[in-house]
């Protein structure tokens, strides 16, 4: 099994605490974004994958109406009755992302589920590195908590239950991309994603390239304000758009072509302008991409996402010093062929299309460069596109 010792030892916390072994134990990874950036809100294409490293959720039915939640890596426990469930806004807010998951689960009535649960969950990804610790959490809760009180949803069903739960008790206006990764992943393969249709389907990377991930010591944080400032500035622009273009068939960024940008950008704000242009040049380069795989190109995939970084970095500005000086460094190894920022942005991680052969000689040279410039080290890790969540 993935992840073995991680598994044995939050089956073990949850004996220890509740004296019995759980009846369901579920599997849920975390999830690089490839190429993509801020296109799931905007009905676009995105290309991620689910990652080898994630997070288990051992759960049992309680005897009463109470939801006990340990959590492994954080050290602390959270009780409340299921008709208490209410975001949290001091405190232990990691129960945010189970406790909003059940409540969605339920249609907004946890009071319904009759009987509450117990539950201790513990994973290997790294907090704040922008690979999804909390979608990971979100999937492996709502997999085992439908099996639990015997919920049947599929499973696009069950990622916008955890989308939900995010949006309003953890607060934060995410789309889609991270819980379907997470739960549409295919060991070696890359998780194709059409937001508009909600369509998942899986394309082979290949068995000669594999993904690195650095994660840079700049704080990575999305409910903050600069991921909703983003969201509605494209929102904004969808409506502008809509009205000098194609009235009524003109709904989010993914209807409008960069030609199109490049003529009516007048129209708006400097800021609101820029702001644009990222997704609708994304969905144009994760289009291109998909074909480029297809045919084996892994150079020109890769050119691809260090096009995509730039945009982050001039036009989205959702990168940062630290984020960009891992990609200045990784476009001097020949052996890596592609880099981009991964995620929300506003620090975490970098992806990187690597050789992994090379893969000591390039965290070895990156993590030099970023030395040199930062005074710390960033954590380098090879990572492999992995099966989706799952029950144990």
């Amino acid at each position: 099994m993935l992840n073995q010792e991680v598994h044995d030892k939050v089956v073990q916390a949850f004996e220890a605490k509740f004296g019995a072994h759980p009846e369901i134990v579920s599997y849920a990874p975390g999830r690089i974004e490839v190429l993509g950036n801020h296109t799931d809100y905007n009905e676009g294409y995105v290309l991620s994958a689910a990652i080898d490293k994630g997070t288990f959720f051992a759960v049992s039915p309680a005897a009463d109406a109470k939801v006990t939640l340990e959590a492994l890596d954080m050290g602390e426990t959270y009780s409340c009755d299921i008709a208490e469930v209410a975001p949290i806004k001091d405190g232990m807010t990691w129960a945010n992302y189970v406790i909003g998951t059940f409540n969605w689960l339920f249609d907004g009535n946890p009071a319904a589920a009759g009987k509450g649960f117990n539950a201790v969950f513990g994973g290997n990804i790294p907090l704040g590195a922008g690979l999804s610790s909390s979608a990971a959490l979100e999937m492996a809760t709502v997999l085992a908590l439908a099996a639990i009180y015997g919920i049947e949803r599929d499973r696009t069903t069950l990622a916008k239950i955890g989308q939900k739960a995010e949006h309003t008790f953890a607060g934060c206006p995410c789309g889609l991309l991270d819980q379907a990764s997470s739960l549409y992943g295919k060991a070696g393969a890359l998780v194709k994603s059409d937001f508009r249709f909600c369509r998942f389907e899986n394309v082979d990377l290949g068995p000669t390239v594999a993904f690195m991930m650095v994660k840079s010591n700049a704080k990575h944080a999305l409910v903050d304000g600069a991921y909703a400032s983003r969201r509605q500035a494209c929102e904004d622009a969808a409506r502008y758009f809509a009205d000098v273009l194609r009235k009524g068939s003109v709904t989010h960024l993914r209807d409008v072509t960069m030609a199109e940008w490049v003529l009516y950008r007048g129209g708006l704000s400097e800021t609101t302008a820029k702001r644009a242009v990222h997704p609708i040049g994304e969905d144009e380069r994760v289009l291109q991409a998909s074909e480029l795989l297809a045919k084996g190109d892994l150079k020109g995939f890769g050119a691809l996402m260090y096009d995509s970084h730039e945009s982050s970095r001039s036009w989205f500005e959702n990168s940062c010093e630290e984020l960009d000086a891992i990609v200045d460094a990784a476009k001097a190894i020949p052996a890596v062929y592609g880099a981009r920022l991964s995620g929300g942005g506003f620090g975490g991680s970098c992806c990187l299309l690597v050789d992994p052969t090379a893969a000591d000689a390039i965290a070895t040279a990156i993590t030099k460069e970023y030395k040199a410039k930062f005074g710390d080290e960033p954590t380098c890790s090879l990572i492999q596109p992995s099966d989706g969540a799952h029950l144990i």
